[in-house]
């Protein structure tokens, strides 16, 4: 599978969801990009011309598996041009997870940029909890391996559909 010019490796890949005592997703760093005061809202696509569609997807629990309601969920990337906007907010805005700890983002495939491999930044914060700030990484990337702040707890389960890439992750928050 291919998607620009990296080649993906189809697979199975261990489920996003911990319970039973799973370490919490790890915090990475912010980077120079980051803008607070994002819009709420849930799709990205509306911000590019152009990008392969992706569904970023998941949901937010404890490390016993307890859905965490009410998350905030704030994300930033860059589109296909590998650019992050810094004038306004394309392809950055929050949302909260639902009841059931569930979130879901219409975005596109971010570019690949000097010096890093493809990632998705986001930051998350459980009512009345300190805010993790994080990134999401895709599996199968041949820069991964190169990027110092690459993490494999840190990847998705990614696989490509007839719309577009499917990418579902779960974050584990120690609350």
């Amino acid at each position: 599978m291919e998607i620009g010019s990296q080649e993906y490796a189809v697979k199975t890949l261990t489920p996003t969801v911990r319970c039973n005592g799973t370490p919490p997703t790890p915090a990475l760093r912010e980077g120079p990009y980051y803008k607070p005061d994002t819009p709420l809202r849930t799709s990205f696509r509306g911000d590019v011309d152009e990008g392969v569609p992706m569904v970023l997807h998941g949901a937010v629990r404890t490390p016993e598996g307890k859905p965490i309601g009410g998350t905030l969920l704030d994300f930033w990337q860059v589109g296909d041009a590998g650019v992050y906007d810094d004038d306004g907010f394309r392809l950055r805005g929050h949302q909260f997870a639902d009841a059931e700890g569930r979130w879901r983002l219409e975005t596109v495939l971010p570019a690949m940029y000097p010096g890093r491999t493809r990632h998705v930044h986001v930051k998350v914060q459980p009512p009345g909890g300190a805010v993790l700030t994080t990134m999401l990484y895709f599996p199968g990337e041949r820069r991964n391996h190169l990027d110092k702040y690459f993490r494999p707890e840190c990847l998705m389960d990614v696989r490509e559909t007839p719309e577009g890439w499917d990418a579902a992750f779960t974050f584990v928050l120690d609350v």
